[in-house]
């Protein structure tokens, strides 16, 4: 068995150079960019106001200026603007360029076309050209892209990215005992429920999914399905991945030529998890528990999907406090469920009650994974750990 660090480096290398696609602004949220956007004009492209008031010149506020014009957003002022003279103008407008302080309409009084400050203030009120960005600048942000993001790039007069293709995930659910939610149950079956939560974590991940109709215990049906995931980028199997008679997948996919990086880790739960490739294609064979399947998606398809991005690796282990007293780990890496609190600015990380890998209502009432080393010692209450967060 391997460690977990040697196996996440092994799953990363499974990953291809990434592809990319050019799509419109409007369908960007959660996408990638390939490349970097580059705004197509200055923003704001004039000095504008920052609030409702009057142009003035500085150097003048101490006078009464008669108001010669008026100037709203879309509806700039041009005339002349001779010494004693100032214009009404609204948040938003160009401030013309013999002005440079717009007063609040608050500080002002006015009588006629005439205006006096009644108040005095060091601010200017104007948001100068170029301020929040200039033509050419450049944005990669390295994320998925967010709604302020999508703004900022509309800002920049950009309709259409070059972004990475989303991978394609083949997600492979097999076993006789298994029947899709919705089915009334015969002598000796169960729902399929970890098909569901592998896919939702791969879409989270900003893959495309397609989940295949459940394969049988027998090699044929698994060649059978494996050819139906053919064009994927990433196949994922479920279940099938120990030693047993009916366990299959490491049978099937040797016929088929896997490339194999690696069977079985130090961790649980998860410790009969297969990676390789088949074709052109990465493959992850995960446990058939549903809190091992879970587990090992969090921590190996997500990163892996990462890569296919060409995004950074996140650091998603973090640093808490024990907030029960624990015995000795044993000799393989361990996850368990956990609650978190904040208390005094840090988190405290509680393991749950049971540790049942096919406790799916304990996983979904956890907020984490606190992670033990292999061989780690008794822990007290109050000491250092770390965990991983749910998100």
């Amino acid at each position: 068995m391997i460690t977990v660090d040697e196996a996440l480096q092994r799953v990363l290398a499974l990953a291809k150079p990434v592809r990319t696609e050019e799509i419109d602004l409007s369908d960007a949220l959660g996408r990638v960019l390939a490349e970097p956007v580059h705004a197509r004009l200055t923003q704001p492209p004039f000095n504008a106001a920052a609030m409702d008031g009057y142009a003035i010149r500085r150097t003048e506020r101490e006078q009464t200026l008669r108001v010669i014009g008026e100037a709203a957003a879309g509806r700039p002022w041009t005339g002349d603007a001779p010494p004693g003279t100032a214009i009404r103008i609204f948040t938003g407008a160009p401030v013309p360029h013999a002005f440079d302080r717009v007063v609040m309409q608050e500080d002002v009084t006015r009588d006629g076309d005439t205006i006096r400050l009644t108040q005095q203030s060091d601010n200017d009120n104007i948001r100068a050209k170029g301020h929040d960005f200039v033509e050419g600048s450049s944005f990669d942000p390295a994320r998925p892209l967010t709604p302020r993001d999508l703004a900022l790039i509309a800002a920049m007069n950009v309709a259409r990215l070059t972004v990475v293709r989303r991978p394609r995930v083949a997600v492979l659910p097999g076993g006789d005992e298994l029947v899709p939610p919705g089915t009334t149950l015969g002598p000796g079956q169960i729902v399929s429920s970890n098909d569901l939560a592998i896919a939702s974590i791969a879409r989270l991940a900003g893959a495309e999914v397609d989940v295949l109709p459940i394969a049988a215990d027998t090699e044929e049906s698994l060649r059978d399905s494996f050819a139906r995931a053919s064009q994927a980028d990433l196949i994922v199997t479920i279940g099938g991945a120990s030693v047993g008679d009916h366990d299959l997948i490491g049978r099937v996919t040797e016929g088929m030529g896997m490339e194999r990086a690696f069977y079985k880790i130090a961790m649980r739960p998860g410790k009969p998890l297969i990676a390789g490739k088949i074709a052109d294609a990465a493959m992850l064979g995960l446990p058939g528990n549903p809190v091992s399947a879970i587990v090992c998606a969090e921590l190996f398809m997500r990163p892996l999907l990462a890569a296919m991005q060409g995004l950074p690796q996140v650091e998603r282990v973090r640093d808490g406090v024990l907030g029960a007293d624990l015995p000795p780990e044993g000799s393989r890496q361990h996850y368990l469920r956990a609650s978190i609190r904040h208390e005094d600015g840090q988190a405290v990380v509680a393991p749950l009650t049971s540790q049942d890998s096919a406790l799916l209502a304990m996983l979904s009432s956890a907020d984490g994974l606190l992670v033990r080393p292999a061989g780690d010692p008794a822990r007290k209450a109050g000491e250092k750990i770390r965990y991983i967060a749910f998100d």
